[in-house]
């Protein structure tokens, strides 16, 4: 219950920000790619941290999301909820299809897998002319819808919408059988067969869940940049950030994609602004360096040995 309502006072804030008289468009560009990242870090979390299988392939479900949107958007123009419902079934239905194909394999054979999904899907969009092809497609926002000031705005309350909904959904898995289940086929799941866990079913549930999440995240980037284009759609970096904030917030809790993803992303807008933008992949790095190094369970790691030893 008190989850709900701090949720809900979350979403309220959001609103009430966006509705504000406030001049700095800025903060809401750089808020609404750290509430992305939430989602992208809690959907990576449900089969990476919950599940151990360590999937490569986010930026592929998070590119299809947004080229199904755009398809909706080009072909049917249809509106920004229809286009993130789109996104996420359009990408749970990939997640399905690569959890069959794939979940079979373990470790460094799954993970190889996983990348090879980016590089296939990339290829397909490349040479599809309807959305831009290589060279990507201009997209023109329609009409803000009131009472927003302005488009970004609103992208940012949706995104912060999503991201309540994707930390909701992590967080009942987490508490359900799902869970438990999914936690015996990290520690063991030959032991977790012999138990009577049916392994395959789970990992196909956490592979589409995980998906729908991921593609929910990229079904608003189209509007969100007025452009589309595979290069930077299917940009690794994605991959990579997913990994890296659960690793560095904790994978074995809710919580920890969330606090990866707020000091990552902070972080990133922060050096974006005073420094450069292409130090965002080396301050991933180093992050993901030190806590692998020194805090491999994360900050949430870091704060029950602290009180543990208080």
């Amino acid at each position: 219950m008190k989850y709900w309502i701090g949720a809900a006072v979350a979403l309220a804030v959001a609103a009430g920000m966006a509705l504000s008289g406030a001049t700095n468009e800025y903060f809401f560009y750089a808020a609404f790619v750290v509430l992305q990242f939430v989602v992208l870090a809690t959907a990576w979390n449900i089969l990476g941290g919950y599940a151990g299988y360590v999937n490569f392939g986010t930026a592929a479900f998070f590119a299809i999301g947004a080229y199904t949107a755009v398809v909706l958007f080009k072909w049917l123009g249809a509106p920004l909820a229809v286009q993130i419902a789109g996104g996420a079934a359009v990408s749970a239905a990939l997640g399905f299809g690569v959890g069959l194909l794939t979940l079979r394999l373990r470790g460094i054979f799954f993970a190889i897998a996983t990348v090879a999904v980016i590089f296939i899907m990339e290829t397909l969009m490349v040479n599809w002319r309807y959305v831009g092809g290589a060279t990507g497609l201009q997209l023109l926002r329609p009409d803000v819808t009131p009472p927003f000031e302005s488009y970004t705005r609103m992208l940012f309350v949706v995104m912060a919408f999503l991201a309540i909904a994707a930390v909701s959904v992590a967080r009942y898995v987490q508490s359900s059988w799902i869970g438990r289940g999914l936690r015996a086929i990290r520690d063991s799941e030959e032991a977790a067969e012999c138990s009577g866990v049916p392994t395959l079913k789970l990992k196909l549930f956490a592979c589409t869940i995980s998906g729908a999440l991921m593609g929910a995240a990229g079904a608003p980037m189209p509007m969100y940049l007025s452009f589309i284009e595979p290069a930077s759609s299917f940009n690794l970096t994605y991959s990579v950030s997913a990994l890296a904030m659960p690793m560095i917030g904790g994978t074995a809790h809710w919580i920890g994609p969330v606090i990866g993803a707020f000091l990552l992303g902070s972080i990133q807008q922060i050096v974006t602004v005073t420094i450069s933008n292409e130090i965002n992949v080396l301050v991933v790095g180093v992050l993901l360096v030190l806590f692998v190094v020194l805090a491999p369970d994360g900050v949430l790691g870091l704060f029950r040995k602290f009180t543990s030893r208080k």
